[in-house]
């Protein structure tokens, strides 16, 4: 019997080679060797190289480069969720006594921890319409530090007054942060309007497969972006490597899907208004959007991928529907390649009451589809048979 070679554990360099690789090297190392302390205190004081994967770590810089360079934006940091995305902006950002003023359409968590979450560090918020600037204007008050809203709304696709809202908050001081998620670089920019903070969910469909959860959150000033830096590392909200990784990957065809999966919404949009099970559709190209003309001009014609419609049953209708459709994923998430429907009333905003959630126009009948890159033909006869089945109950 042979003993072990005392170098097995040592670990093995990585091999040179003249050539490179085409793919991205997958790096889930932990941590990272420095030749002595001279050397980690410059990396620390530098800013250069890695040292512990909780401040950082290859596959995430990369992630985060592509994604900067969608948006026009500089040195980025990649999270682990959509959420801490958001989080770390608010944290980073905010100190006990200031006041935010927000849309009064977010994902269901943002208002979460708006309304429930940071008034435990004494950071208060209230809400107003984002598409109504003299109703957002009013909401402002001395100690208002930070404006959040999302371009298009979640769930029921409201299109804010981005170019007003951005105007008072540089006239007050005040800082705008986006949600670009639903919108996505491809759709509009928020830098180029006078954005402060950009966050994605890149969950959703900048990597677009539903195998990674991921946020993205860029800051115009290098002052912020450190503070919000900071907050990432200390609060633990590390993003994955792998997950980084195949985020990457789903990034090299985000463009192409989502001009198909845009395309497939608009024609499903209006197959959808034809239906008579259907009590109104919501999508901002259709001449029925509220926010129509302000779509038009933000957005420069494009709807995006996400529809919304709402039948005209409740619950017992809804149930019906998503079962009489089995081959359509009913999960609450949005921006896979293949088309899925969510329901908010049970998802993404069950916390909110039955009131609360009529105040925002959602009702048990209310859906949110994530259109894909299905064939159109397909997707229109299968909602047309599960709305006919809602229609039956």
């Amino acid at each position: 019997m042979t003993d072990t070679p005392r170098s097995i554990v040592r670990r093995t360099p990585w091999p040179d080679t003249v050539s490179r690789a085409v793919g991205t090297p997958l790096q889930p190392s932990v941590v990272y060797a420095s030749e002595s302390p001279d050397q980690l205190d410059a990396q620390y004081e530098g800013g250069q190289g890695y040292t512990y994967a909780r401040e950082g770590h290859p596959n995430a810089t990369v992630l985060a480069q592509k994604i900067d360079g969608l948006e026009g934006a500089t040195a980025g940091i990649i999270t682990g969720s959509g959420m801490a995305a958001i989080s770390a902006g608010l944290i980073g950002a905010l100190k006990a006594g200031d006041h935010v003023v927000a849309a009064d359409q977010l994902y269901g968590r943002s208002l979460r921890l708006l309304t429930q979450d940071l008034p435990r560090l004494g950071i208060v918020a209230d809400f107003a319409d984002p598409t109504d600037i003299k109703a957002f204007s009013a909401a402002i008050r001395p100690q208002t530090r930070l404006i959040l809203i999302e371009v298009v709304s979640n769930p029921t696709l409201r299109v804010a007054d981005l170019e007003g809202i951005a105007r008072v908050a540089k006239e007050r001081g005040i800082l705008l942060m986006v949600d670009n998620t639903f919108t996505t670089p491809r759709g509009l920019r928020p830098f180029e309007y006078g954005a402060d903070i950009v966050v994605h969910s890149v969950t959703k469909i900048l990597a677009g497969h539903s195998d990674v959860t991921l946020g993205y959150i860029a800051a115009r000033d290098e002052t912020l972006r450190e503070a919000i830096r900071q907050a990432v590392v200390t609060w633990g909200m590390t993003p994955s490597p792998f997950d980084c990784w195949l985020a990457e990957r789903g990034l090299y065809s985000f463009e192409l899907r989502y001009d198909r999966a845009e395309q497939n919404a608009a024609a499903l949009a209006d197959h959808l208004a034809s239906l008579s099970g259907v009590k109104q559709v919501l999508y901002p190209t259709h001449p029925d959007h509220p926010d129509h003309n302000r779509a038009g001009i933000l957005l420069n014609g494009r709807g995006g991928h996400m529809v919304s419609f709402e039948l005209h049953g409740g619950r017992a209708a809804a149930n019906a529907l998503t079962r009489a459709a089995p081959n359509i994923a009913f999960a609450p998430t949005l921006g896979d390649i293949g088309t899925t429907l969510s329901h908010p009333a049970s998802s993404s905003h069950r916390a909110l009451s039955e009131g609360e959630r009529a105040n925002l126009g959602i009702s048990e009948g209310f859906f949110r589809i994530s259109v894909g890159i299905e064939d159109i033909d397909l997707l229109k006869e299968e909602f047309e048979a599960a709305i006919k089945a809602a229609e039956n109950v």
